[in-house]
């Protein structure tokens, strides 16, 4: 899936850096690079069992650090989880980029969110932590979760209604469905895909969701 666009305050990082738009990025080189280390540890801990409840003193002990510096960081567990699920999509695209698979930017609309679903299922824990956030952004009116996940669908939904605008401009959509509607569809196709593999691994999510090139050609 593609991340959310990073807060103009951001840019104080290095290119390779994660993208500090939640908690505290650190005003120095050294705090930026402590954060960074910090959600790194943090999501080998919820790379195989995602958010399991406990609190944000109980992931601190997890992940080798005092409750002292997480909290320096981010104010609260929800926080520290949205910006773990943040950090980690930035490096899988890394990743991504250092073994020499195409850019997320030149892929076709069908492509992009088939392709980060695949990636995704690398790290279960870490779409268990995916599935409980969207949970916890409608629980309450505001906070990380809501905030961070409203802004990543409007993001990812005028994404994918660009790459479709521009497949049907080049021929490979067909030109009588709405691309805005399209996008949205896909995004939730993908996404409840990847709740029913958490619950039945059996589940061809990559077949199912390539069936959207079938349904949109021309």
């Amino acid at each position: 899936m593609t991340p959310a666009e990073p807060r103009p305050d951001a840019a104080e990082n290095a290119p390779s850096a994660a993208p500090a738009s939640i908690g505290r990025a650190g005003s120095y080189s050294k705090g930026i690079a402590r954060r960074r280390e910090i959600l790194d540890r943090a999501i080998e801990v919820f790379r195989d069992r995602g958010a399991d409840g406990t609190s944000l003193r109980r992931i601190a002990q997890a992940i080798g650090v005092s409750h002292g510096a997480l909290l320096h960081y981010f104010s609260s567990r929800e926080e520290l989880l949205v910006a773990v699920y943040e950090h980690a999509e930035h490096r899988r695209d890394l990743d991504r980029a250092e073994i020499g698979l195409p850019d997320p930017a030149q892929e076709i609309a069908v492509e992009v969110m088939a392709n980060a679903a695949l990636a995704n299922l690398e790290v279960p824990g870490l779409v268990q932590l995916y599935s409980t956030l969207v949970a916890t952004s409608l629980e309450s009116e505001k906070g990380p979760a809501k905030q961070f996940f409203t802004a990543r669908f409007e993001h990812v939904r005028a994404d994918l209604a660009r790459r479709l605008r521009e497949d049907q401009a080049a021929g490979r959509v067909r030109t009588d469905v709405d691309p805005e509607q399209t996008a949205a569809l896909i995004v939730a196709a993908s996404d409840g895909l990847q709740i029913q593999w958490l619950l039945e691994p059996s589940i061809q999510l990559q077949e199912t969701l390539e069936l959207f090139s079938v349904l949109l050609a021309p």
